[in-house]
């Protein structure tokens, strides 16, 4: 499916929010961002509503559009929202998974590992996450669960922007390798303590 302007400009915006560079509060302005991306006000208006529609920015009558602040009671939820439904995507991931499947997963663990920074890490962290679950072939429970990535993204760069390092995610590994073996039981415990240890 080709990405539209509205796609771009959504994607754009929520990666500025998600790093922080776009900060609680900041004013999203149709006719800056219209010009910046050299559009109409219709895919602006689109994305924004995209954006409010995920929690990142909100509609304030007289105040127009602007980035929702963090919540820090937030975080709980969104990992125990995510476990529940992780847990219970990947079970049906590995049910019907391919050897494909399982070298996808392996690619994209790879590449995570290398990330040189939190922005490039965190963009392929999600993608791992994403590429274990897919073959579930569960579209709402995806679109949920990548919401919940989202919010779990901004918390994740507020509290470990300056402290992120370089290095080989042990968690991901014994997950592939799990799933290399279909042993579920083990993939979903493996799950179930690294997404928890974000608390």
């Amino acid at each position: 499916m080709t990405a539209t302007i509205a796609d771009t400009i959504y994607h754009r915006l929520s990666e500025r929010i998600v790093a922080g560079d776009l900060p609680a509060g900041e004013k999203l302005r149709q006719d800056h961002i219209a010009r910046e991306f050299d559009t109409s006000h219709v895919p602006v208006r689109e994305a924004l509503l995209r954006l409010e529609a995920h929690g990142l920015a909100q509609s304030i009558p007289r105040r127009g559009t602007r980035v929702t602040a963090l919540d820090p009671g937030e975080i709980l939820e969104v990992i125990e929202m995510r476990v529940s439904l992780e847990i219970l995507a990947l079970t049906h991931a590995i049910a019907k998974q391919t050897q494909d499947d399982v070298d996808a997963a392996e690619a994209a663990r790879l590449a995570c590992d290398e990330a040189e920074d939190m922005q490039s890490w965190e963009v392929l962290n999600r993608n791992f996450h994403r590429v274990i679950l897919t073959p579930c072939s569960m579209p709402r429970l995806l679109a949920t669960i990548d919401d919940l990535h989202i919010a779990s993204a901004r918390h994740l760069f507020a509290n470990w922007k300056h402290r992120w390092t370089r290095r080989v995610d042990k968690d991901h590994a014994a997950i592939v390798q799990a799933m290399g073996r279909r042993d579920t039981t083990a993939a979903c415990e493996i799950l179930r303590r690294h997404l928890r240890r974000v608390r």
